[in-house]
């Protein structure tokens, strides 16, 4: 009896430690953000497009199907949660087009004796929002050009790089949605409704 008590005592320590070192080797998920914090622009459109013309290679130095959250698909969610069709009478429709959604990592070399080399990413993210009346054979458009970079010791463990580099995508489209705003409402004002945006001119 004593013996058959000790038996399942020991299996028990053994899953218990099994699934603790399970769980230590999962790595950490990332999701990419939305954007659906903040009310929507309403375009006076019939429709919004998503469309990307962007092509990753997957070689070096382009690296960003390494990255655990896409900046392409970033752009997306942004589109897809910023950007709203509010005129389905209309004739217009808005193509918003991913241009680039590129990282690349360059390898730096240090000058110095004991300091190590350091790996340089830059990203870069290119998009046009273009709207269109094939009727009336009229379109506007503005296009924005983000990118940020990012320098980390080259011995950087996997974990590390994957927290830096979420990092680095979350902060530049920080940077993006406030630039992409502005440029929406300045170039595009006539086709967002209930428009309060007021232009302002230099003297």
């Amino acid at each position: 009896m004593i013996k058959n008590i000790l038996s399942v005592c020991l299996t028990v320590i053994l899953v218990a430690a099994c699934t603790s070192k399970d769980q230590e080797a999962v790595p950490q998920r990332y999701n990419e953000p939305r954007f659906n914090s903040e009310a929507p622009v309403k375009l006076k459109v019939s429709k919004v497009e998503v469309v990307s013309e962007f092509t990753p290679t997957f070689t070096r130095p382009n690296v960003e199907h390494l990255f655990p959250v896409s900046i392409e698909k970033t752009a997306r969610n942004w589109a897809t949660d910023r950007l709203k069709a509010v005129d389905f009478s209309s004739d217009k429709q808005a193509t918003f087009i991913i241009k680039d959604a590129s990282v690349t990592e360059q390898v730096v070399k240090s000058d110095k004796l004991f300091e190590k080399d350091s790996l340089k990413y830059r990203a870069k993210l290119a998009v046009v929002l273009k709207i269109a009346d094939p009727y009336k054979f009229s379109s506007a458009e503005t296009s924005l050009e983000a990118w940020r970079e990012l320098t980390i010791p080259v011995d950087t463990t996997i974990e590390d790089k994957e927290m830096y580099w979420k990092g680095m995508v979350d902060k530049m489209f920080e940077e993006f949605n406030a630039r992409m705003l502005l440029n929406i409402h300045k170039y595009l004002n006539m086709y967002v409704e209930d428009n309060q945006y007021i232009q302002e001119y230099n003297q």
